[in-house]
Order: structure tokens, then sequence, then C-alpha cells
């Protein structure tokens, strides 16, 4: 059986980045909209930082899952193609 890292290693470039995505939802939800102040707030900062923790957890995980998926696929092809050998 191949190391988890490996296989995480090839799913993660297909998923999309949740960079974009994870910057505006964090903002939006942590921060303001009308700035009071240059810095980030004790508040603000506790907020993206768990806002930020989750997207990557979550984009983890889906990684892990499709890469078990796509092994349940190829081990189900290798079957196929055994079970009607020529």
């Amino acid at each position: 059986m191949q190391s988890s890292w490996y296989a995480t290693d090839l799913t993660l470039p297909f998923l999309p980045s949740p960079s974009p995505r994870m910057t505006s939802a964090c903002h939006r939800k942590c921060v303001p909209p009308h700035y009071k102040e240059a810095e980030l707030s004790k508040g603000e900062s506790v907020c993206l930082d768990r806002c930020v923790s989750k997207y990557l957890d979550i984009h983890e995980r889906m990684g892990k899952k499709l890469t078990e998926l796509s092994m349940q696929d190829e081990e189900l092809m290798k079957r196929v193609q055994q079970s009607s050998g020529p």
C-alpha cells in the first residue's frame, strides 16, 4: 500500500485551490466592511485563524476522500479486466 502523502500528493493538484474562495469567505465573515484601524483586532485575527483552519481541513479531507475513491475505482477496473480476460 502506498503512503498517504503519496496518494494525497497525486490528488491535491487536481483540486481547485481553496485560496480565493477561502480568502473571500473568511474576510466577509471576520472583517467588517468599514475598517476603523489599519491592524486586525484580536477578535478578527482569531476569527480568521479559525476560518482558514476549517477551510484547509476540509480541503485536506476532500483530497483524501477523492484519493480513496480513485483507488477504489482503479481496483474495480483491475477486477473487471481480470474477469473479462482473453
